[in-house]
């Protein structure tokens, strides 16, 4: 009697055991399931903030030729304008944003007129003297002393949702759509304006588009400073993730720059693709492996491309292709 009532016991813990084994086994699958889609809403987000970030630099260069190498200091000089015109002369944030997004676009015309277009189609010359531009921007902001967290900009809208499991914040979820209609806008802008199809002439066939009447050095100078608003743009939308740091100027440029020579300098269909590519690749390495080894998958991703097709993924310089 007592040796049924010690099996009936044992029996009762081992099915215990079995059911919670196969619940804890549920619920394993249940949060990677979770944690999976939660990496994909971010490594959305994540590739469209590339794109924002890579869209100007790339429309610079596909229209002008010009490598800007200033564009990461534009970008942070559009989002330390903002603050100040909101902080210092107490403007309502939107009026800011406008205002800042103007300066910087003015500052891109201003830089071309006055720097590149005395060096334009040296191309070493040009990346010299951006590059000069931008770290003397960056620095300068440096020795001032704009350094600190409470140089930031505020978010659009402080409220949280819940997407596939995951909590994400409405300023990310402005960004997929501000940048999505960003890109909307330019490629109806490029494909139905008189200064778009310009725009598109002399990036395909300078000489062509001269022998039409086409200014090539006016068309040049919008270009960088169309260039210069969206870094501006982007800035506006991305900071109030973060701070401003004069540092994170150089971050952005690398960025950008790792998604052009992926997609292919000039490409924007190139430029969103390779977005796409990095943004995945880093949102899963930091998830599934180290966030330290997410800048090493950009650059190995920039190193393979070059090897492999040096003008990028649709890049249209064949004659690189004919060096290898």
């Amino acid at each position: 009697m007592g040796a049924a009532s010690s099996s009936d016991t044992e029996d009762k813990t081992v099915s215990f055991d079995i059911v919670a084994g196969s619940h804890s086994h549920i619920l394993f699958e249940e949060n990677y399931l979770i944690m999976f889609l939660g990496t994909i809403v971010y490594a959305i987000v994540n590739s469209v903030i590339l794109a924002l970030m890579a869209i100007g630099f790339n429309l610079t260069f596909g229209i002008s030729g010009v490598a800007n190498f200033a564009y990461g200091a534009l970008y942070i000089f559009s989002a330390y304008a903002s603050w100040m015109l909101l902080n210092l002369l107490g403007l309502p944030y939107f009026l800011s944003a406008v205002i800042s997004i103007l300066l910087t676009a003015l500052l891109g015309a201003l830089m071309y007129r006055f720097v590149l277009l005395r060096v334009r189609g040296q191309a070493l010359s040009e990346v010299i003297a951006t590059f000069g531009i931008g770290l003397a921007i960056l620095e300068l902001f440096r020795y001032l002393g704009f350094v600190g967290f409470e140089y930031n900009l505020p978010v659009f809208i402080d409220q949280s949702f819940l997407i596939a499991g995951t909590y994400i914040d409405m300023q990310r979820i402005l960004i997929v759509i501000i940048g999505t209609v960003l890109v909307v806008a330019l490629w109806v802008f490029t494909h139905h304006t008189s200064l778009g199809l310009a725009f598109r002439g002399i990036a395909q066939d300078e000489r062509t588009a001269l022998s039409l009447g086409i200014d090539s050095d006016r068309i040049a100078t919008v270009a960088v400073s169309f260039g210069a608003g969206l870094a501006a743009i982007a800035a506006t939308i991305i900071i109030p993730l973060g701070s401003i740091a004069p540092g994170e100027g150089y971050e952005v440029l690398i960025k950008a720059l790792a998604v052009c020579i992926i997609g292919g300098l000039g490409s924007t269909g190139g430029v969103i693709v390779a977005s796409f590519i990095i943004g995945f690749a880093e949102r899963f390495t930091d998830t599934y492996i180290s966030s330290h080894w997410t800048m090493i998958v950009s650059l190995a991703a920039i190193l393979i491309v070059l090897i492999v097709k040096p003008s990028g993924l649709f890049g249209k310089q064949k004659e690189l292709e004919e060096r290898i």
